[in-house]
């Protein structure tokens, strides 16, 4: 596989790496990312020997949200191509949600946003003590819809109202209490930390793990083709609104939104 916004690489074990390679922008989700993301997805779930994916980010930062890019393509855009993209965003997640392969992050420095989705979808997080958290969109006017059913699927729906709602950041101690990343280490212990989430998958059968990922997300609340759209629509109405015209207009005017006080 040969991707420019992501790197793939296989170890002698069947250990991948899929590394999220935008470091000069935090690894923020660019439209070509969202797109490798969800070829490589697809690719890793399907190859026999892949035994697990460690899913981590170049540079100073894991994923630190939706590319400013991307974002001003959406501010201009019609709600049909607002759809369209949230929708290619939504697959995004399903894909790398739906891998029949354990899936590690490892998460260091700033995680907003859809990072905050991307470690949702992981099978478990290992972070950095310094990382930092943080759902961010109601600063904007808008709400973090397509990465919602994971992370209320990820620390349940108390844990999710007041973090959706308040944009506030958090730390890493925190985030482990919410159970949105399995342990908080220090950055210079956060590569043994991963091996040794790594190391037992090595023992067990392949396609035993993966039906056992499949066997607990049935028994969770599913997240159906459905639960998707309406997350979607909910986005796209609430991009139609004054506060986000409002909220997204001042981010990129570099000044405080209205309400800001």
């Amino acid at each position: 596989m040969t991707f420019e916004t992501i790197r793939v690489a296989t170890d002698a074990r069947g250990v991948v790496r899929l590394t999220l390679a935008l470091p000069q922008k935090h690894n923020a989700l660019s439209a070509q990312m969202i797109g490798e993301l969800t070829d490589a997805a697809e690719t890793l779930s399907s190859d026999r020997a892949v035994r697990v994916v460690v899913l981590e980010g170049e540079g100073r930062s894991f994923c630190a949200g939706g590319d400013l890019g991307w974002m001003r393509e959406q501010f201009d855009a019609d709600r049909a191509t607002r759809i369209a993209e949230a929708t290619r965003l939504a697959m995004m997640f399903k894909a790398l949600n739906d891998i029949a392969k354990p899936v590690i992050g490892r998460v260091h420095g700033n995680a907003f946003g859809g990072g905050v989705g991307l470690m949702s979808v992981c099978d478990a997080a290992i972070a950095s003590l310094d990382a930092r958290f943080g759902l961010t969109e109601t600063r904007l006017g808008l709400i973090p819809a397509t990465i919602s059913p994971y992370v209320v699927a990820r620390i349940g729906e108390g844990r999710a109202r007041p973090l959706f709602m308040s944009a506030r950041l958090f730390g890493a101690e925190e985030a482990r209490s919410l159970g949105l990343v399995t342990a908080a280490v220090a950055a210079d212990a956060l590569d043994v930390a991963v091996e040794a989430e790594i190391e037992p998958y090595l023992a067990v059968a392949p396609e035993a793990a993966g039906r056992a990922k499949r066997l607990a997300r049935s028994l969770g609340a599913p997240i159906t083709a459905a639960t998707i759209a309406a997350t979607i629509e909910q986005l796209a109405d609430c991009w139609e609104t004054d506060e986000a015209r409002e909220g997204v207009g001042a981010f990129f005017d570099k000044r405080e939104p209205a309400w800001r006080q």
